[in-house]
């Protein structure tokens, strides 16, 4: 079973890719008095590719994933990647985004795709809401605020079972280097980096 053959979650990821491709023109319409950072990252999708995408659900597919947590949801493109291996596994996503429009956004998107019974979403702070996730945690994707992406492995850190896979997306902006020169060098990973995203296996 391969769930990304499904006609909703097909049409759901075909579209999202279609409105994530405009962002360079969001970007260049925005004014600089709406340059406050939640507003701007509102406005933008910030979304890994179709190749990303794919290689996400065949990470979580062939890891057998049951369950999956995201840090940074945004629209949902790759929140929709990880729902469709979840699903295939008999599993869950607990996704998280801090920004409530985005949330509304984001729920929707599940619906249509036939996924909401599959992914929960938590709204706020990650470092509040990724609190109340139980392990154990067999997949971890870090897309949300690079600076962050520390804290949060750390947070779940204790709910990880061993051979959890993490991937971090865009490790290549400063924001992300204490993060990927963390789990490079931490004795419990083995990290491997491919193109912008670092892809880390959690050994104990």
């Amino acid at each position: 079973m391969n769930s990304l053959n499904d006609s909703d979650i097909a049409q759901v990821l075909e579209k999202l890719h279609e409105d994530a491709a405009r962002d360079s023109e969001r970007r260049a319409r925005r004014s600089p008095e709406r340059d406050d950072a939640l507003i701007r990252m509102g406005e933008l999708y910030l979304s890994v590719s179709q190749a990303e995408g794919n290689l996400l659900y065949l990470l979580a597919r062939g890891s057998r994933a049951a369950k999956i947590v995201e840090f940074g949801a945004s629209f949902g493109i790759s929140t929709t990647y990880l729902g469709a291996a979840a699903r295939d596994n008999g599993g869950r996503v607990i996704t998280t985004e801090v920004h409530p429009e985005k949330c509304k956004a984001l729920r929707r998107t599940l619906l249509a795709a036939g996924l909401g019974s599959v992914v929960t979403v938590l709204e706020g702070d990650a470092r509040e809401t990724l609190r109340t996730v139980d392990g154990p945690v067999d997949f971890v994707f870090l897309d949300g605020w690079k600076g962050m992406y520390r804290p949060v492995l750390e947070l779940l850190l204790p709910k990880l079972r061993l051979g959890a896979l993490v991937v971090a997306d865009n490790v290549d902006l400063e924001a992300a280097q204490d993060y990927a020169q963390h789990v490079r060098t931490d004795p419990s990973f083995v990290s491997y980096t491919l193109g912008k995203q670092e892809l880390s296996c959690f050994t104990g």
